[in-house]
């Protein structure tokens, strides 16, 4: 028991509430939080006049300009000298006009089962090969080119990395492979489609624009995208590993815009001297995915806003409702909230703030997220890093005390773990997950609103909100308090990056 929850033991004036061993404090803000305020927001942040809160739109500034509001009015100092903004730099790129692949008998045709991703306009006629990943890792000696000559062929690849066919290795795949390739000689390299969610999703969302990081490099020298095959493509192709497949790809090349979108984050000093050095991060995204075929789902002239009010208004507002009770009460540590772009357009805003800190990655103790898909279980949250950081108590607590049960990652089959911004910041070593409504798997009820128009306001439990922003909350605050620092549990695939970061002893 830390010394914080020992002291409480004796000095809290509120009633004591238990969960799994953890005493809190019911005379803390966030236990009385205004339902009619909450509400309000959600109808504020996910109303038509913010037409999706896109990445880069005049909706999603509005929505950065009200949050710094928040931030600022909760008491949290600006993040970056006197702003609570932080630009990130963006690219927008779009399918070229016309695309086209052969695979011996086999045609691919952009807009259809071929998605051409980066590179530029090319026609080129050439053996196709299989190259297992396509990968190269000079540390470990990994090289999946250095027994096959690819010198003025097509590659095919599988998805993502050797050690990651997550969403994180696919995009490390994305921004890697195919320099890779053309340093082994290659001339186009595309990808075998295996996410754990429809290519029709996949189209819908990265077939037309397609936001990225601009890190001021020059686009790929070669041509480099996905395909969506059938069963017997790989093993045709295997079979021809060596002296590969005849094939020709084409590509009118991909069209390139630059714009500027920003994250948004405070900083709160914590109540303990000896403690006020280290961080807890809370993190939340505000954009969503726009207006009518930006959307990538169905719409039609009556209704073409996709919202999101499920996702992720519900975590801004959360996220704020936290900095809101945290400025009136802060805990011992000190605590940086941050609403960041760019998370429907892959991970942007968090991922551009993990590379590019305001506070030392080192000082950052805890990732706290939220974020979800929508929830069809009112009675509890969703734990999605469950068992990983030894912080599963005070979430069960902060849940409790408001009568919700924890389900622990949900639906495993979909990768959430990996599909949410905490993965950014767990790539960098800190350990991180996400608190999420209550939900029990991706069935009809999720799938309603998932990414859809009808996700508005008008459809939101707002009794239910009003308790996630509870749990929510608290959990963040025993988090923040907890005498022992959150860490990585032995063998997790992130306890080498933490400690990288944190040195070679636990912290």
């Amino acid at each position: 028991m830390s010394e914080y929850v020992f002291c409480l033991l004796f000095l809290c004036v509120g009633v004591p509430v238990f969960g799994q061993q953890t005493l809190v404090d019911t005379t803390m803000p966030e236990f009385y939080l205004s339902q009619e305020q909450l509400a309000g927001e959600m109808h504020f942040l996910a109303s038509d006049y913010l037409a999706g809160r896109r990445t880069g739109s005049v909706g999603n500034e509005i929505a950065a300009e009200y949050i710094a509001a928040q931030l600022r009015g909760a008491g949290f100092q600006p993040i970056d000298s006197q702003s609570y903004f932080q630009e990130v730099p963006l690219k927008v790129v779009s399918a070229p006009k016309a695309g086209s692949l052969l695979v011996g008998k086999m045609n691919f045709t952009s807009g259809d089962n071929l998605l051409y991703m980066r590179g530029p306009a090319a026609q080129v006629n050439a053996k196709v090969v299989f190259a297992n990943f396509g990968w190269v890792n000079e540390a470990s000696g990994y090289n999946d080119y250095a027994d096959l000559d690819v010198t003025g062929k097509i590659v095919v690849t599988r998805t993502g990395t050797p050690d990651d066919q997550t969403m994180q290795g696919v995009f490390a795949g994305l921004s890697k492979k195919a320099e890779m390739a053309a340093a082994a000689g290659a001339v186009a390299i595309f990808e075998i489609y295996s996410l754990p969610f429809p290519w029709a999703t996949a189209k819908g969302r990265l077939g037309g624009e397609r936001m990225s990081l601009d890190d001021g490099t020059e686009a790929a020298k070669i041509p480099y995208g996905w395909i969506s095959v059938e069963e017997d493509f790989l093993p045709a192709l295997r079979k021809k590993r060596r002296k590969g497949l005849p094939g020709s790809a084409a590509s009118s090349g991909m069209q390139v815009e630059r714009l500027t979108s920003r994250n948004v984050g405070g900083i709160l000093p914590g109540s303990d001297p000896q403690l006020k050095d280290e961080y807890m991060l809370v993190t939340a995204h505000f954009d969503h995915v726009g207006v009518g075929a930006q959307g990538g789902g169905a719409y039609s002239p009556a209704d073409s806003i996709f919202n999101g009010a499920r996702d992720n208004a519900f975590g801004t507002i959360s996220l704020l409702a936290t900095a809101r009770a945290f400025g009136e009460e802060p805990p011992l540590r000190s605590v940086i909230a941050l609403a960041v772009t760019g998370e429907e357009m892959g991970l942007l805003g968090s991922k551009y703030f993990a590379d590019n800190p305001l506070v030392p990655l080192k000082d950052i103790i805890f990732n706290f997220n939220t974020d979800g898909a929508g929830y069809n279980d009112t009675t509890a949250i969703s734990l999605i890093g469950a068992n990983r950081t030894g912080i599963d108590d005070e979430v069960a607590a902060g849940a409790g005390a408001f009568g919700l049960s924890v389900i622990s990652d949900p639906a495993p089959e979909q990768g959430l773990y990996d599909r949410s911004d905490n993965v950014s910041f767990s790539a960098k070593g800190v350990p991180s997950l996400t608190f999420s409504p209550g939900m029990t798997d991706f069935d009809d009820e999720l799938m309603r609103y998932y990414h859809q128009v009808g996700d508005n306001p008008e459809t939101i439990d707002m009794s239910y909100l009003k308790l996630y922003c509870q749990s929510f909350a608290l959990a963040a605050r025993l988090i923040a308090n907890k005498a022992e620092r959150p860490y990585w549990m032995p063998g997790d695939k992130y306890e080498e990056a933490g400690r990288e970061l944190y040195g070679s002893r636990k912290p």
